[in-house]
């Protein structure tokens, strides 16, 4: 891994009375179930309406938000099973406008039906089948051109071609989250355009013997992640520190379950100090990968 990048990632994760105290960042309240500590099989939901505006990009539908001043760099926000319109993930983009990034959150499903809490969990295999975060770049759509020509677009790059051409990106990293951390996994496998990418909790399975990522990535997990075991994670890592030839981290958090930034009380302790930018520094961990990778020059 490269020092800069390294130095950037390495920082702790957590408040202190400093960085309460440096710049804006979006605030949100929340509703948590302590109760039931697996957010990804309840579905909790921010009591959060969203900064950014709804859009129409070809053929799908996709969460917008701009920062107020103008800006070359632009993140691809790929939402979870529960989809696009989650508050959660919304508030994920808007926290990236607020530091500087044109957000776009996509919906990936392109009008399929969201998972939904009340869902029977015996049907969760042959849905996501027809949801396949491998197949992200995959997925495409005809169109018919002015001039009669018949188009062909991957619903992936109309997002990119939509901030490229919208919004004046010419540098883009993605950040995703369950399933769009397993399509992160992918898209810097495969995708020669992006710059960088930090997939949380992404199932590795998906991942299968392939690990010569082409951009820095930055990889989450929790302790305690029922669907993806520590001895996954570990295989990750040595696979690798094996075939890897550019930067990555693969970072655990302590105690934490699958989909644990969906947990109010986790959101200050862990989950925004991966965001928040701290003063003295360019910013810690997801938001530190954007800041060092987007920069011209690298």
């Amino acid at each position: 891994m490269s020092r800069n990048v390294e130095q950037t990632l390495a920082r702790k994760v957590g408040k202190t009375s400093e960085e309460e105290d440096s710049g804006e960042y979006v605030e949100v309240s929340h509703m948590a179930n302590e109760s039931r500590p697996c957010p990804c099989d309840i579905g909790d939901r921010f009591d959060y309406g969203g900064r950014g505006q709804e859009v129409q990009v070809g053929h799908i539908k996709a969460y917008v938000c701009k920062p107020s001043a103008s800006t070359d760099k632009a993140v691809i926000v790929i939402h979870d099973i529960f989809g696009w319109q989650l508050p959660n993930t919304r508030y994920i983009a808007d926290m990236l406008t607020t530091n500087g990034y044109t957000a776009i959150c996509p919906d990936f499903f392109v009008g399929q039906e969201a998972w939904k809490p009340s869902n029977d969990w015996a049907s969760f295999n042959d849905w996501v089948k027809t949801r396949d975060a491998g197949k992200i770049d995959k997925y495409s759509h005809y169109s018919i051109s002015t001039g009669g020509t018949s188009v062909f677009h991957t619903n992936f790059c109309l997002s990119k071609n939509y901030l490229k051409d919208q919004c004046g990106a010419k540098r883009i990293g993605v950040i995703g989250f369950c399933w769009g951390g397993a399509a992160v996994q992918h898209l810097m496998l495969k995708n020669p355009h992006l710059k960088t990418g930090v997939s949380i909790y992404g199932v590795i399975s998906h991942f299968g013997d392939k690990h010569s990522l082409l951009h820095p990535t930055f990889f989450i997990f929790g302790e305690k992640d029922d669907i993806i075991p520590l001895e996954q994670v570990t295989l990750l890592e040595q696979k690798l520190k094996q075939n890897c030839k550019v930067d990555y981290e693969v970072k655990i958090y302590p105690g934490q379950t699958h989909g644990f930034q969906a947990l109010g009380k986790e959101l200050n302790d862990c989950y925004a100090g991966l965001m928040k930018p701290t003063s003295g520094s360019k910013g810690k961990l997801c938001l530190a990968i954007f800041t060092v990778c987007l920069n011209p020059g690298n």
